[in-house]
């Protein structure tokens, strides 16, 4: 049995050595300021969540972890017991709440949150879409889509990678509740090369993944990963960023085969990956764990299959 079995991601915290820069990126990417002070910024999306995405002033850029959501305070205090786990602390941020601070096999910080505030959530305006099977669903209106950036909701999952997948995968899922939802090998079946981790919320259904772990020689973040409000907002904030000019494109647009976004990957300006999606498979505790060769884990249902330079993206 898991220590706990936790909600859901709750956000990314990253370093960075200018927060005005980091600030102007996180705007054109779809995200809206929730606080700042002198050494950190906290954005926020459409949604309830106070914020989805920390950066933290420091001389150089990287990862320093990732958050998720507690059930309970109870669930805090059983997690305190485990070695190495901080006490549960008061979380002296905008926001407020609680949390335990602990170390993955990779060294990174994972934060275990309960009681930070709500949102009031930002209504994004949208008409309903006409399809095959629904020609009707807006008659005598005419679709008109503001351009700008996108609109991200909420922070959807987290990409890490490691040279010690299994071990790191293990930890998720003793620690936190983690299930796998498909395992990405080559060769010999037993050589697993990425995993795809979901919540545990029994008969509730939850994104495909929140986490998935890549094999890398080196450790460090490949993307942090937010839901957009609809196939439209991927389309205009893919034109958002191209037009800005300054930032750079990874991948995308397209449809994955594993939990089945539609995606599309930029660049930070320094060089860590952010991902726009909707649209995700939804599972419950009932959905079987599947075994997948690489050529298929990591092709895409239309678009183009992940190229080597996504691949190979880590920052650490």
């Amino acid at each position: 049995m898991p220590v706990i079995k936790i909600q859901e991601i709750a956000y990314g915290r990253l370093r960075v050595p200018d927060l005005d820069v980091m600030e102007e990126f996180l705007v054109d990417f779809g995200m809206v300021r929730a606080a700042r002070t002198a050494d950190r910024l906290y954005m926020r999306g459409t949604g309830i969540d106070h914020h989805l995405h920390i950066s933290e002033k420091s001389d150089s850029a990287g990862l320093v972890g990732f958050a998720f959501y507690a059930a309970s305070e109870e669930d805090l205090h059983r997690l305190a017991k485990v070695p190495g786990a901080s006490a549960v602390e008061n979380i002296d941020e905008p926001g407020g709440g609680k949390r335990v601070r602990l170390r993955e096999p990779n060294g990174y910080q994972i934060e275990i949150v309960h009681g930070i505030e709500s949102a009031t959530p930002i209504h994004v305006p949208r008409l309903p879409l006409n399809t095959a099977d629904e020609p009707y669903k807006r008659p005598g209106t005419l679709m008109r889509v503001k351009r700008g950036p996108s609109h991200v909701k909420r922070m959807g999952h987290a990409v890490l990678c490691s040279p010690k997948v299994k071990e790191t995968v293990g930890w998720f899922r003793e620690m936190l509740g983690l299930i796998g939802s498909d395992d990405v090998y080559a060769g010999q079946k037993d050589n697993i090369l990425g995993s795809f981790n979901r919540a545990d919320r029994g008969e509730d259904y939850v994104d495909h993944h929140i986490l998935f772990c890549l094999h890398s020689e080196k450790a460090g973040l490949n993307h942090f990963s937010y839901e957009v409000h609809d196939v439209d907002d991927v389309f205009i904030g893919h034109e958002y960023l191209e037009k800005k000019g300054k930032y750079q494109h990874m991948w995308g647009i397209g449809r994955h085969l594993l939990g089945s976004q539609i995606y599309d990957y930029w660049l930070d300006p320094w060089k860590q990956m952010h991902e726009h999606w909707t649209d995700s498979d939804r599972l419950n505790v009932h959905n079987a764990s599947n075994l997948v060769p690489v050529e298929e884990g990591l092709d895409s249902q239309w678009g183009q299959a992940a190229p080597e330079r996504v691949r190979v993206q880590v920052s650490p």
